[in-house]
């Protein structure tokens, strides 16, 4: 177990023989891992560049968990660039390790200026002469196989068969068989090594899976007209609505805390100061007498029945992830035991948690800095009770409100015993702060996405989260919380819920929801951005069953998204998020694309998304696509089908589309055969 230090660290690169600037993916100069999952595509890139004319080679050079190298040739990019790139596929877990390899590329320089030559007239033997010099030379490297070796001695006899023209001799370097050899095994000279950094690949969940929150108080929980009580829900009733949400292809299931909650200053209806003794308060006010972090709360049952619980869930296909939430109610065991772990006020209370202008009086924030050592380890011990439970993935309350030198080390510390343990941060805050987090080691996190509406504000951070800070930032795209109602939400009915869920499901690999989504709950707390009656502070237990019977429900349409999501390997990858254009506002054109060889049944695999984002009205444009991005040729036709209402359509780089928010938001496009 490590001791908890500060980190130093100081970087230097001088210019190598061939100068490579920009290496990616790294995350502060190689200072941590970038991020990766099982069976992402990472695509590699670097600056590469010389003096003079003559021609280049670059390559990645990735080692594996086990030690194994591997050598991955990069392509140039658009000309006068000199950015190099190539995707790779990580399939294993564990740390991986990259370096470039700049080189000069003898061949390509010999064949060109040849080449130029010929066509003129000039030096023609003298460049035989130098291609008979370049291919012995080349045959007898060590490391080249033997029938690489054999050819290029072959290729060099030939140039200097002087009975056969230039021309022709030249023709024997360009053979099918020779460009694939010295493409498996290139001439190289000036060979140039990167810095190596450091890319962390964990398990998919880490970064590709269907949320659902529900609370499972609410899950069973009855209210008695005649006593004007409440039964409150537990584990073994909350286990009935498992098979629902499995059904509707979620993979995790979220709860917030099932801890003991404590009875000062409990909150009742709405946030309000007083709670009657029906009300169950905010299970995010931790700790009674009945125990606190590492207690479950005794009205949803005992250890045991949280096991069962836990492999009723698993059985399903679903995973439990619970909420990390350091904070205590005055009840709390620990406001007796270490009262050193608060902030005391001045006129000697303990500090609660406050939000100007809200107040959370009910809460007392933990104070990491009284006592580091005695909080760092008892949070430890607390999650690896959970883990021991069964618990593999935490969601972790306010994380910005706690440093984050403690969450770097809890969760290294974590990993480093259980790589399989995933950690995502509910951090709304400064993008300072959420990227830190990040780089520290949240395997997710919360996003604005809950604020970002229109096709600009889409366009622009839908980007920025595949492209400029996916390896250190892997996005969870929530559609709802229970404390967050957007005034989206709030007015765009059934269509607002459909538009937000197809971006969420096809944008990001993971993406989330709360409880009543699926129903369309829409109605706010006068003046606040949350739902009315908030099941923060109520047993809110829902009809199911009657919502869909009456077509209240788009469960439906949701079980259709996480359909589409498991069957295309495109839509669980981050970084192959690509725009296209729109003519008008209001629609958002966006596509994911995977290649041949990066998919299970070796077929390439492109997803096209079209959604009307205005949720009140009809929409008609003209959809200008990039082809390229699609991995079509220029000028392609090519068949589409809507895997939403299984319509199929001919297209090209230009067409026509409607969108009736009222009928169907969105296309949802599967590309298919060129006509």
């Amino acid at each position: 177990m490590s001791k908890i230090t500060a980190i130093s660290y100081q970087h230097e690169q001088p210019f190598g023989r061939i100068p490579i600037l920009g290496v990616q993916p790294i995350v502060e100069g190689g200072r941590w891992a970038a991020k990766a999952v099982a069976g992402e595509v990472i695509p590699f890139s670097a600056n590469v560049f010389r003096e003079g004319h003559d021609s280049l080679g670059a390559e990645v050079l990735l080692t594996n968990p086990s030690g194994s190298q591997s050598v991955h040739r990069m392509h140039a990019g658009a000309p006068g660039s000199d950015l190099w790139h190539a995707s790779v596929q990580l399939d294993e877990t564990g740390s991986y390790r990259f370096r470039i390899r700049a080189f000069g590329d003898d061949y390509d320089t010999w064949h060109h200026t040849a080449v130029v030559k010929l066509a003129v007239g000039v030096d023609e033997e003298l460049m035989m002469l130098e291609g008979v010099a370049l291919f012995t030379r080349a045959a007898a490297e060590k490391d080249r196989s033997k029938a690489n070796a054999k050819l290029l001695v072959e290729l060099a006899e030939t140039l200097a068969d002087q009975s056969k023209s230039p021309k022709d001799r030249l023709a024997a370097a360009e053979t099918a068989a020779v460009k694939k050899a010295i493409a498996n095994q290139p001439i190289r000279s000036l060979v140039t090594l990167s810095e190596e950094f450091p890319i962390k690949s964990e398990r998919k969940l880490a970064g590709v899976g269907a949320w659902y929150e529900f609370f499972p108080r609410s899950e069973g929980a009855k209210f008695d007209t005649k006593t004007q009580t409440w039964t409150s829900g537990n584990f073994k009733t909350a286990a009935k609505r498992l098979p629902a949400v499995a059904e509707m292809g979620f993979d995790i299931l979220y709860m917030p805390p099932i801890h003991p909650i404590g009875r000062s200053h409990r909150k009742g209806p709405n946030n309000t100061l007083v709670a009657g003794e029906q009300d169950p308060g905010s299970p995010w006010a931790i700790g009674s007498e009945a125990g606190g972090h590492d207690a479950i709360h005794p009205e949803l049952g005992t250890e045991k029945d949280f096991a069962s619980f836990v492999r009723a869930a698993n059985n399903l296909g679903l995973e439990i992830a619970m909420d990390l939430a350091l904070q205590a109610s005055p009840d709390h065991p620990w406001v007796k035991t270490n009262p050193e772990w608060f902030t005391t006020r001045a006129d000697g209370t303990i500090a609660y948690a406050e939000n100007p202008p809200k107040k959370y009086q009910d809460i007392f924030p933990i104070n990491f800095d009284n006592d580091p050592e005695g909080i760092y380890f008892e949070v430890l011990r607390v999650v690896k009770l959970w883990i021991s439970r069964g618990v593999k993935i935490f969601r972790v309350d306010n994380p910005h409100t706690k440093p984050v030198a403690f969450w770097e080390w809890l969760i290294n510390e974590i990993n480093s015993e259980f790589p399989e343990v995933v950690f995502l941060a509910e951090a709304f805050t400064r993008p300072s702060m959420m990227h830190a987090l990040g780089k520290a080691g949240f395997q997710q996190s919360y996003t604005y996405y809950t604020w970002r509406n229109t096709k600009a504000e889409l366009e622009a951070y839908l980007t920025e989260l595949a492209k400029t800070s996916a390896n250190f930032f892997r996005p969870n795209l929530w559609v709802s919380t229970p404390d967050i109602l957007t005034e989206y939400l709030q007015f765009g009915g059934p269509a607002g819920h459909k538009i937000r869920a197809v971006i969420a499901a096809t944008a990001s690999p993971s993406w989330g929801m709360y409880a009543g989504y699926e129903l369309c709950e829409s109605v706010a707390r006068p003046g606040a951005e949350e739902h009315i009656d908030s099941e923060k502070f109520e047993f809110r237990p829902r009809d199911w069953q009657g919502a869909e019977k009456g077509g209240r429900s788009i469960a439906g349409y949701i079980t259709k998204l996480n359909q589409i999501r498991h069957a295309h390997p495109a839509l669980q990858q981050l970084r192959n998020f690509e725009l296209h254009h729109s003519d008008d506002s209001g629609i958002l054109v966006f596509s994911k694309h995977l290649d041949a060889a990066h998919t299970p049944n070796g077929k390439s695999d492109t997803i096209l998304v079209v959604v009307n984002v205005d949720p009140h009205a009809v929409r008609e444009t003209t959809v200008r696509l990039d082809l390229a991005k699609l991995g079509l040729a220029p000028g392609a036709s090519f068949e589409v089908t809507d895997l939403i209402t299984k319509a199929t359509y001919d297209w090209s780089s230009d067409n026509y589309v409607r969108l009736d928010s009222f009928v169907e938001p969105a296309h949802i496009f599967k590309i298919g055969k060129t006509l």
